[in-house]
C-alpha cells in the first residue's frame, strides 16, 4: 500500500513538477549563457592572464569540480527520504551564490588585474565545487518525480528551452561584450548571469517531491566506500562503460581552447566569443529536440554515441579549418556534442541499476569521469604550449573518435540488460 501510495503522488504532482522543474532547467541555462565555460570564460581570462596553462585550469575546474564531489556525497544522499533539501538549502550558498560574486570580482579590475584573477578563480570554483556537492541530490530528485519513461522527453524540452533562451542570452552577451567591450562587457554578461541563476533556483524550491525510505539500513561513509568496488565487479556492463568514457573524457582536451584560438589567429572582436556561444546553444537545443524522444525510444548510450561522433567532428574541423567562419560549425557540432553529454551522460547511470541505487550509481558515474575530464584540460594545455592548438584538436578528434568505437561494441544497451540486484551489488 506505501508503495502504491508513493507512486500515486508521483503521478498527482507529475504535472506541476514538470512545470517548475522545466522552468530551472530553462533560466540555468538562460543563465549559462552568459558565462559559457566553453567560450566567454577563457576569453575573460585569457585578457588577465596569457598562460595557456591558466586556461587549462579553468576548463579542469568546471569538469572535475563539478563532477569528482558526487560520489562523497552519493552515501547520505541515499538515505535521505527526499532529496530536495540538498539542491535548495544547501544549494543556494554552495552553487547560487558564488555567481552573484562572480559579477562583483569584474570591479576588481581597474584595480589589480592580479587580484581579479584570483577572485574570479575562487568564486568560479565555489560555484562549480558547491555545484558537485548538490548535483546527486538534484539528479536523485528529478529521478523520482520524473518516470523513467519520460524523462529523455523531460531533459529534451528543457534543454531545447534552456539553449533556445540561451541563444537570445548569448546575443545579447555579444553586443555586451561588444559595446562595453573590456571589462565592463563582462561585469553586465556575469550579473545578467546571476540574475537567471537566482530565478531557476526559485524555480526548483517549488517542486513537490514525496518520501520515501531507504531499504537499506545506514552505514558509515567508511564502510560505504568500502563497497563499491564490490559494484563494479558485479556489474561488468557498467564498469565497461565507464572506462569508454575515460576515453572521452581526454578526447574532450581541446574544448576550451577553440574560443581563444579563433579569437588569436584571426583577431576576431571580443563579442566574437558571444557569437560562437549563440551557435554553440543552436547545436544544442536542435539535437535537444532529437536526443530527448530518442533516449526515450533507443536508450541513451545512442544518444551518447552521436554526441562523441559529433565531438571527434568538431575538434577535427578546428584542425582544418581555413578561416574563421567554419568555427560557426565547430560551435555547433559542440553543441550537439554537449547536449548528449547533459542529457544521456548523467541519466544513463539510472538505467544500469534500481531506484534505490540511483545515489551510487550517478555518483561512481560522475565522479570517475570527473578525474578525467579534470585532468584531460591540463594535458591539453601542456600540448598546445608544445605542439600548438592544431595538432592538440588533431589528437583530441583521434581519441574521441576511439571512445565511440569502445561504446558502440564494448558496452551493451543497459536498458536490455537485467539490473544488479541491491543485496548483490552491495556484496564483498
Amino acid at each position: 500500500m506505501a508503495e502504491r501510495s508513493y507512486e500515486a503522488q508521483v503521478e498527482q504532482h507529475y504535472r506541476h513538477n514538470y512545470i517548475v522543474n522545466v522552468l530551472d532547467g530553462t533560466f540555468f541555462w538562460a543563465g549559462s549563457s552568459f558565462i559559457s565555460s566553453t567560450t566567454i570564460l577563457p576569453v575573460y581570462v585569457s585578457r588577465l592572464t596569457d598562460s595557456r596553462l591558466l586556461i587549462g585550469l579553468l576548463a579542469m575546474i568546471g569538469s572535475m569540480g563539478w563532477l569528482l564531489p558526487q560520489l562523497f556525497t552519493a552515501n547520505r544522499v541515499q538515505r535521505l527520504p527526499r532529496k530536495k533539501p540538498w539542491p535548495i538549502r544547501i544549494g543556494f550558498f554552495t552553487e547560487r551564490l558564488p555567481v552573484v560574486l562572480l559579477a562583483l570580482s569584474v570591479l576588481l579590475v581597474s584595480h589589480s588585474r592580479t587580484w581579479a584573477l584570483i577572485a574570479f578563480f575562487a568564486c568560479y570554483t565555489w560555484h562549480v565545487v558547491g555545484a558537485g556537492l548538490v548535483a546527486v541530490a538534484w539528479q536523485a530528485m528529478v529521478g523520482k518525480v520524473i518516470p523513467d519513461d519520460r524523462r529523455g522527453k523531460f531533459f529534451g524540452l528543457t534543454n531545447f528551452l534552456g539553449t533556445a533562451t540561451g541563444v537570445a542570452g548569448a546575443a545579447g552577451a555579444a553586443w555586451v561584450l561588444d559595446r562595453y567591450g573590456f571589462p565592463r562587457g563582462y561585469l553586465w554578461s556575469f550579473s545578467a548571469a546571476a540574475a537567471f541563476i537566482v530565478a531557476s533556483w526559485i524555480s526548483l524550491a517549488l517542486t513537490r517531491e514525496p518520501a520515501r525510505e531507504p531499504e537499506e539500513d545506514p552505514i558509515s561513509e567508511q564502510e560505504y566506500l568500502r563497497r563499491l568496488p564490490a559494484v563494479l565487479r558485479r556489474d561488468p556492463n557498467f564498469r565497461r562503460y565507464l572506462l569508454t568514457q575515460l576515453v572521452a573524457a581526454l578526447g574532450s582536451m581541446a574544448g576550451g581552447f577553440l574560443t581563444v584560438y579563433a579569437i588569436g589567429r584571426w583577431d576576431l572582436p571580443e563579442g566574437q566569443a558571444g557569437a560562437y556561444t549563440a551557435a554553440m546553444l543552436i547545436g544544442q537545443a536542435a539535437s535537444n529536440l532529437v536526443f530527448g524522444p530518442l533516449a526515450d525510444r533507443k536508450g541513451h548510450k545512442l544518444v551518447l554515441e552521436l554526441s562523441m561522433l559529433a565531438g571527434g567532428l568538431a575538434v577535427g574541423l578546428a584542425a582544418l579549418a581555413p578561416a574563421p567562419g567554419w568555427f560557426y560549425a565547430v560551435f555547433v557540432l559542440s553543441g550537439v556534442q554537449m547536449a548528449g553529454f547533459l542529457l544521456s551522460g548523467l541519466m544513463i547511470a539510472l538505467d544500469f541499476c534500481a531506484e534505490p541505487q540511483h545515489p551510487t550509481y550517478i555518483g561512481l558515474n560522475n565522479t570517475v569521469r570527473g578525474v578525467a575530464y579534470g585532468l584531460a584540460p591540463l594535458l591539453g594545455g601542456l600540448l598546445a604550449g608544445s605542439a600548438g592548438y592544431r595538432p592538440l584538436f588533431a589528437v583530441a578528434g583521434v581519441i574521441s573518435i576511439a571512445a565511440l568505437v569502445l561504446l558502440r561494441w564494448w558496452v551493451r544497451e543497459p536498458r536490455e540488460i537485467e539490473p544488479v540486484p541491491l543485496a548483490a551489488a552491495g556484496e564483498d
